[in-house]
């Protein structure tokens, strides 16, 4: 398994992830969209501009879920499992059964999507087929595009919006743009705008510059700076169903020395699930990566948030 974590990431130089420049597509309006879409599609579409997007698509019903990978990560991170590679646990976690992947097990209820944002490396290290665009990228950037590719591809909402790290920032601010479009949403050890306040000074500048520092060419780079004057300029977060799910076996973005990051990253955790009215998954027996590392557990949160979902739409 090549699975990229927002700490390794930042303890060496490689592809960060952003999102790609913005070609709005037709406005999310679910009171104009026709019956969901079923089957199962995977290639590329074109958004306009010259660009095209790799989109993934499996099953059928309502709400879409569309998973939003984390920092520098594929559609085919939803497909993956510990011990699929090199780069993967020596030991994987023990299970009493065989876990599926949470791209799968949820395609058993409902339709879903996943894509590749530009610059983003697939699990095996090739590039996405995606087209490049100039990085760094901000969320909404980021947003624009899942706006483009949803309208291009006739994927029709409502939307759940499963976001992890990098990623779980665009679905936040997709979530605050097209309110009326979504109906849940599952952040997996998601960044967020709270981390400006939980890191202290010195540690934000540090992470800021650590990031510029690991730039390279087209490789997927986050702007957080700009990110977060785009989230105060931002409607807020929609009442709907969500779950955050957070690590709970520390790691470190590792950006200064001295005081460790950890106890912010948990701070922000607890702040952004108030903020979106959240129910928190606090324990994970999992790091970063909790897609990964714990499939059912995040297939199972994404369960509970349709279920309710539908409660609402129907009642």
């Amino acid at each position: 398994m090549r699975f990229r974590t927002l700490a390794g990431i930042l303890v060496v130089a490689i592809a960060l992830s952003g999102c790609s420049a913005a070609m709005p597509g037709a406005p999310l309006d679910p009171a104009e969209r026709s019956t969901p879409p079923n089957g199962t599609r995977s290639g590329l579409v074109t958004i306009g501009g010259g660009r095209e997007v790799f989109l993934s698509c499996r099953g059928s019903g309502s709400p879409t879920v569309v998973f939003i990978s984390g920092t520098g990560g594929g559609a085919d991170e939803w497909s993956t499992l510990p011990g699929a590679g090199a780069d993967a646990p020596s030991s994987p976690p023990e299970s009493t059964h065989a876990a599926v992947p949470v791209f799968a097990a949820v395609a058993e209820s409902t339709r879903v999507c996943a894509y590749d944002r530009p610059g983003v490396a697939l699990e095996d290290g090739s590039p996405t087929t995606t087209t490049p665009v100039p990085q760094p990228t901000t969320a909404q950037q980021g947003v624009d595009d899942l706006d483009a590719v949803l309208a291009a591809s006739d994927e029709t909402g409502p939307f759940v919006l499963v976001g992890a790290s990098w990623g779980g920032l665009i679905a936040q601010l997709f979530a605050r743009t097209h309110p009326d479009a979504t109906v849940g949403l599952v952040l997996v050890d998601s960044a967020s705008i709270h981390l400006e306040q939980t890191l202290s000074p010195e540690q934000w500048q540090a992470w800021m510059a650590a990031i510029e520092g690991a730039r390279s060419g087209d490789a997927e780079s986050p702007a957080y700076e700009p990110t977060m004057v785009e989230f105060r300029g931002a409607r807020p977060s929609p009442s709907v169903p969500a779950v955050v799910l957070s690590s709970d076996e520390p790691w470190d973005l590792h950006v200064t020395p001295g005081e460790s990051t950890w106890p912010a990253w948990l701070a922000a955790q607890s702040a952004l699930t108030e903020s979106v009215h959240a129910t928190h998954v606090s324990e994970t027996d999992s790091g970063h990566g909790i897609q990964v590392e714990q499939p059912d557990l995040v297939s199972a949160a994404i369960d509970d948030v349709i279920e309710e979902a539908r409660r609402g739409v129907t009642g």
